[in-house]
């Protein structure tokens, strides 16, 4: 399944208000694109985009033709994302895009796009910069906004905005799709908590920190059993160099959390959701305390938006569990 099949089947009023936009020559001058957390905002920004420049669209874009791959490898001097790394988005990367997309575009298509990825993010100066652009823009250029959550954008950007909003799929479905894209089964468990698309879940399956973040979790959950000196030999050794950052360490300790529920679902007798990780997740029942370990897990997570360090928040919750279980 292509994306352009994924929103027909899955983003049925996505694909129904951009096709008819593109068929009747009426695509708007701004969209604001709306979803909870881990529908594919940005895929779909990026797709849209290439649907605008497509040569040959049916009725959105074919992904074949040289713009759609312009926008794929960031080639095309009339298009520009911000908000694409984590973090607060500010005034000066507006203004930058403002006077760069205030210039006639070189490009053959006349034709330049932005996204502005999460748009929540950005500060108030930000805001202020965006607004006058955003209602006014010259003829040619094109907004694609994101918000994973809406309640925080300002009106004065959302009225100025074509909303549309992106469905939440079951996990159930998201899994059944990345299976039959080719994700394998443990990874389509594990990823379908963090990502609403199937589609793109075989391709985040291969990126080099999740691969390594899934290893660190395997890791963990194996010395667990065997008490609190092997957990500090592997988290030394092995799992902080990979939390590399804010959002590494997020994945991971939200990762170590689904697990533990599923440990507590077994001492329940209760099915499991990573049934794919039974044989490592089993051995994990026998401790008492599973229930006081999840909860600081997601006290631990929290943390992280303080800026204590990853290491430090892990090596707590080792001793933690140590203690708590008698390991």
């Amino acid at each position: 399944m292509n994306f352009s099949e994924y929103l027909q089947k899955s983003q049925p009023l996505v694909y129904q208000t951009f096709s008819n936009a593109l068929k009747n020559g009426r695509v708007s001058h701004a969209y604001l694109l709306s979803g909870e957390a881990g529908t594919p905002l940005l895929e779909t920004a990026i797709f849209l985009a290439k649907s605008i420049l497509c040569e040959h669209p049916s009725p959105l874009c074919d992904d074949t033709c040289k713009y759609c791959s312009r926008i794929d490898h960031r080639t095309y001097s009339g298009f520009r994302i911000i908000g694409e790394k984590e973090g607060t988005i500010k005034k000066e990367e507006v203004e930058d895009l403002i006077s760069s997309f205030s210039k006639t575009p070189l490009e053959e298509k006349n034709e330049c796009i932005y996204i502005i990825h999460q748009v929540e993010n950005m500060t108030v100066e930000a805001v202020n910069a965006l607004l006058k652009f955003l209602e006014e823009p010259p003829s040619y250029v094109h907004a694609i906004l994101t918000t994973s959550n809406i309640a925080k954008v300002l009106p004065t950007i959302i009225s100025r905005c074509e909303t549309i909003r992106l469905l939440l799929a079951s996990r159930k479905e998201v899994v059944a799709q990345a299976l039959a894209n080719g994700a394998s089964k443990e990874d389509a468990e594990l990823l379908s908590y963090f990502y609403n698309n199937g589609v793109s879940i075989p391709d985040i399956a291969k990126e080099e920190d999740y691969l390594a973040i899934k290893k660190a979790l395997l890791q963990f959950l194996g010395a667990l059993p065997n008490g609190k000196d092997p957990l500090y030999l592997v988290s030394e050794k092995d799992i902080i160099p990979v939390l590399k950052d804010k959002k590494t360490a997020r994945m991971f300790f939200d990762m170590l959390s689904l697990a533990l529920k599923d440990v507590i679902s077994l001492q329940e007798k209760a099915p499991i959701l990573l049934s794919s990780y039974a044989k490592i997740i089993t051995p994990l029942e026998r401790l008492p305390a599973i229930m006081n370990c999840l909860l600081e897990t997601m006290k631990v997570r929290n943390l992280l938006e303080l800026n204590i360090s990853s290491g430090i928040l892990l090596e707590h919750l080792i001793y933690y569990f140590a203690k708590e279980n008698r390991l």
